[in-house]
């Protein structure tokens, strides 16, 4: 079974809130939880409007919905992710390719 993605509860993590800008690091590298999902809305709903979040991911943001899973859970977490983003889509090989070589 492959680990899943966690995300702390609202009530683990209520200092997520008063963070000027929130990381998500690897987004989708591992299957979101039901109650992933759940505190990953959460979370995010309570930084809306005043916090930033950057998320780096090897998924485009085309397949995000479908790895969210749940269609109306999703439809939520994206649609106050994406609504005033700036995306940068960075092309070509790893840079840990370039740095063994």
């Amino acid at each position: 079974m492959a680990p899943s993605w966690r995300v702390p509860r609202p009530s683990e993590g209520g200092e997520l809130a008063d963070q000027r800008l929130l990381i998500l690091d690897d987004w989708g590298v591992a299957p979101i939880t039901a109650r992933g999902r759940q505190n990953l809305l959460e979370v995010i709903d309570d930084r809306v409007p005043g916090g930033s979040v950057l998320i780096t991911s090897q998924l485009p943001v085309k397949t995000w919905h479908d790895y969210l899973g749940e269609p109306t859970v999703a439809d939520a977490i994206l649609d106050r992710l994406l609504h005033n983003k700036h995306a940068i889509e960075l092309k070509g090989d790893s840079m840990r390719k370039h740095a063994a070589r």
